[in-house]
């Protein structure tokens, strides 16, 4: 898998970028503060629907703008696929695939695979447990996109029983106590709650021997590097030998928690236990990773984590794109020299730097010199593509009815992404015949 073709239109500092993409190694130079991060912060947001640099979306429209579009192209065994995002902050974001509109975005997760590691990923060691919940979550939507509905069915159902649990709070200190529709949600929650928890355990145990090989390889002086799930549940949590729980069986035991902690849960008006609750423990030699490993293991720990993502992923038999955000900067020779020998043989890579001598000699490939507001091949003409991926402008991007020209280009029901493993997906299934997307 490669993205052939970046297009953005008002994202971040870019009024209008193109940027022509090959297979292989590409490296995008140029000082900092000329918006090398901001393409590939665009790229990742295609993959994912979110940044790696910012909880929401506002930020990522360009100031004077009321939306930005982001639009790549995306080949797969020789299958070209066209993903388009319309970015618009207070509103609904809309998204096309081949041009053709979908009816949620998140129906474009899936397609495009990439993991991508910048200087915030430190976070993933240093941070909240928020951080390393949000990494497992978005190797599992890649993997499976249908896990990004589970995920939203558990977060609504937090929302709902949060506020549910302050109100019936109140209420129980002034003397009224009704409870029939906090038991609703209560297994609202556990249902959900499950699902998740039960595809993050799993998805830890299969991300284990890929994160300890990546730490052993990055850093192979330390101590070794280990994960473990912890789950709010604690010894309550249900046991199986050489396997995970079931998700009845994990549901079963997130209700028993609920009703064990229900007082506290009145008192506080939050939830106490489910997987929003729950932490990735990082572990090195004996003890924690976290406050106690230096910045040099920490950050060996960070890009461990995304190389065993990128491991894991590539085993699922497609190999993610494969983004460094001002990596080598922050690597001594040596590792430098590790990382480089580690990603060269992905099927793309995309790196950023400030200067072409950080990055080591074997990621030799295509060089684009990124200035401010210009982009343009080292050795060549500026960037241009047939295509004009990114031509439209935010004020003419509008989502076309079912039915019209421009929205039947792609049969999308004959690739379910919502309901399929994206090792499933059979890319040579999205026709170009006169279908529009159906789903819900």
């Amino acid at each position: 898998m490669y993205t052939r073709h970046l297009g953005l239109v008002d994202f971040r500092s870019w009024t209008s970028a193109e940027l022509v993409l090959t297979a292989g190694v590409n490296v995008l130079v140029g000082r900092n503060g000329v918006g090398k991060t901001n393409l590939v912060e665009a790229l990742g947001y295609l993959a994912t629907l979110s940044s790696h640099r910012v909880a929401s979306d506002q930020p990522l429209i360009r100031r004077g703008a009321d939306q930005a579009i982001v639009r790549a192209a995306v080949v797969h065994d020789n299958r070209e696929l066209l993903l388009e995002v319309a970015i618009t902050p207070g509103k609904v974001n809309k998204a096309r695939l081949n041009r053709a509109a979908l009816t949620r975005p998140r129906d474009l997760l899936g397609i495009l695979r990439t993991v991508l590691f910048a200087p915030e990923d430190m976070a993933l060691v240093k941070g909240d447990p928020s951080e390393r919940r949000r990494f497992l979550d978005e190797v599992l939507v890649m993997r499976s996109p249908r896990l990004a509905g589970t995920k939203a069915d558990y977060d609504r159902a937090l929302k709902q029983r949060n506020s549910l649990l302050k109100s019936a709070g109140i209420a129980r200190r002034s003397g009224r106590s009704d409870l029939s529709l906090l038991e609703v949600w209560d297994e609202q929650l556990a249902g959900h709650g499950a699902e998740l928890l039960a595809a993050r355990l799993e998805l830890v145990e299969l991300l284990r021997p890929h994160v300890v090989a990546a730490y052993a390889d990055v850093a192979p002086e330390s101590v070794a590097a280990d994960l473990r799930y912890r789950s709010s549940l604690g010894e309550a949590l249900p046991v199986v030998a050489g396997g995970v729980p079931s998700a009845a069986d994990l549901g079963a035991a997130l209700l028993a928690d609920m009703g064990r902690l229900r007082h506290a849960e009145l008192e506080r008006g939050v939830s106490l236990v489910g997987p929003h609750r729950d932490d990735l423990d990082l572990i090195l030699g004996p003890g924690p990773a976290k406050g106690y490993a230096s910045h040099g293991e920490s950050w060996s720990f960070a890009l461990a984590l995304k190389l065993g993502g990128f491991g894991l992923l590539r085993s699922d038999g497609v190999d993610p794109v494969l983004i460094l955000d001002d990596v080598f900067a922050e690597l001594d020779r040596s590792r430098r020299n590790r990382l480089a020998a580690l990603v060269a043989d992905a099927d793309q890579v995309l790196i950023t730097a400030a200067v072409d001598e950080d990055v080591p000699g074997v990621l030799h490939g295509s060089r684009v010199s990124v200035q401010q507001g210009i982009i343009e091949r080292v050795g060549s003409e500026t960037v241009d593509d047939p295509e004009d991926v990114g031509a439209r402008s935010a004020q003419e991007y509008t989502v076309d009815p079912p039915g019209s020209a421009e929205n039947t280009a792609v049969d999308n029901t004959a690739v379910d992404y919502t309901a399929v493993d994206y090792t499933a997906v059979d890319y040579t299934a999205v026709e170009d015949t006169a279908q529009s997307s159906d789903r819900g």
